[in-house]
């Protein structure tokens, strides 16, 4: 992915007045964010899997509204993805409201001006935080944490009433282009909540919300990767970092934190034989390749699982805790192969069109000492966490399990 700038890339003029000096100590900045009011809209999931739909559209007649700022609070463990996407036209003047790298970035495209910025404190540390944006005569503001403007962009916009195409779009959590349109690139999906939304006008029309499953925002939650019962998500073998070559090697590392029920946990095969070699959770991981028997590793939540794999043997170990499985000569149908077939994926949680009660928080997953972007994946259920989990697995959903 292309990388940005320290400070912002631009294209056009641009003044930038940022008000507050940004730096990591932004992480530790205290505020008060007042808890959510029975008369606020309910709050929202942003997330609701990897395709493109965003969890609600709004319209405006940009003729009538008496407004030129939209305000919320907002609450991630995500370090990047859409907040909201904004446009008049698609082609020619549109915004996007995102974090990169954790901090808020503002995507801009119309008649006056094309840039990119990334500035500011960190959000993506799992408290709610105040955001505001503004359109004031020729600028965009941009505030945050209570303060009146954190940053300000010049010569950028114009009275909204003066467009030339008098209806705006606002998306929430998505956007309504191909994320290639992007002047960087970006992933638009964002594992976070928004709650307190005061956009634009409140009359306007707005398109039923897409269910975002079982996700609640009153959850408590923490950094990883949740797995709800029955859900499950595929990676391409060629889409994540390579085996060794002289010798042969491979590894991955899982930091299991939480995890219930009896299923599967992690595979690696084709969508017709997804379990050359599997992971199983049963009150223990048993390790299982083809139709071998399996084998027992006691699992002790809290430490990574580390699962090493050569051309002749796979090695499962937990801290002192180890098991080998001896693989069959390399051939055809062998584990080996798999990384020379296009159709080779390594699979998470419940297998493609098969039931599972397990459930499990990852701290995190490594290839290769790679960790592994869940936004990334071929496929996934959109129930999925894919960057927090429940702090506690009983209010995770509303699932028993």
């Amino acid at each position: 992915m292309e990388s940005r700038g320290p400070l912002a890339t631009w294209h056009g003029l641009l003044l930038l007045l940022p008000l507050m000096p940004p730096s990591h100590a932004g992480r530790a900045l205290r505020h008060t964010v007042p808890s959510q009011r029975t008369q606020d809209p309910p709050a929202l999931h942003l997330s609701n899997g990897p395709g493109q739909e965003p969890v609600t559209i709004m319209t405006f007649n940009l003729t009538k509204i008496t407004k030129t700022s939209s305000s919320y609070e907002f609450r991630t463990w995500d370090p990047e993805g859409v907040i909201f996407y904004g446009d008049t036209n698609p082609k020619d003047d549109w915004f996007v409201l995102g974090l990169w790298d954790g901090r808020p970035e503002v995507q801009l495209h119309n008649h006056w001006a094309q840039l990119t910025v990334v500035i500011g404190p960190w959000l993506d540390d799992g408290r709610w935080h105040q955001l505001e944006v503004k359109i004031h005569r020729d600028s965009v503001l941009l505030g945050w944490m209570g303060r009146r403007c954190c940053l300000r962009l010049r010569q950028v916009s114009g009275p909204l009433a003066y467009k030339p195409q008098p209806i705006m779009r606002i998306a929430v959590g998505r956007l309504l282009f191909p994320a290639s349109n992007l002047w960087l690139p970006l992933v638009p999906a964002l594992d976070g909540c928004l709650r307190q939304h005061d956009w634009l006008d409140q009359q306007a029309q707005s398109s039923a919300s897409v269910p975002t499953g079982l996700r609640s925002c009153s959850v408590e939650s923490q950094p990883g990767i949740f797995f709800p019962p029955g859900t499950g998500a595929e990676r391409s073998l060629q889409d994540i970092p390579q085996p060794h070559v002289e010798p042969w090697a491979f590894s991955l590392d899982l930091g299991l934190q939480l995890a219930a029920g009896s299923g599967p946990l992690l595979a690696l095969g084709t969508p017709e034989n997804p379990t050359r070699l599997s992971l199983h959770l049963q009150d223990q991981v048993v390790l299982s390749s083809g139709s071998e028997p399996g084998l027992d590793l006691p699992l002790v939540l809290g430490l990574p699982l580390q699962l090493n794999l050569t051309v002749s043997r796979v090695v499962l170990s937990q801290g002192p805790k180890k098991e080998m499985l001896t693989l069959p000569p390399v051939g055809p149908g062998s584990l080996f192969n798999l990384w020379a077939q296009l159709q080779g994926h390594l699979f998470l949680g419940a297998l493609p069109g098969e039931a599972s009660s397990a459930s499990f928080c990852l701290d995190g997953l490594w290839a290769q000492g790679q960790r592994l972007d869940m936004d990334r994946a071929l496929s996934r259920n959109q129930d999925i966490w894919t960057h927090s989990c429940p702090q506690s697995p009983s209010n995770g959903t509303d699932t028993t399990y």
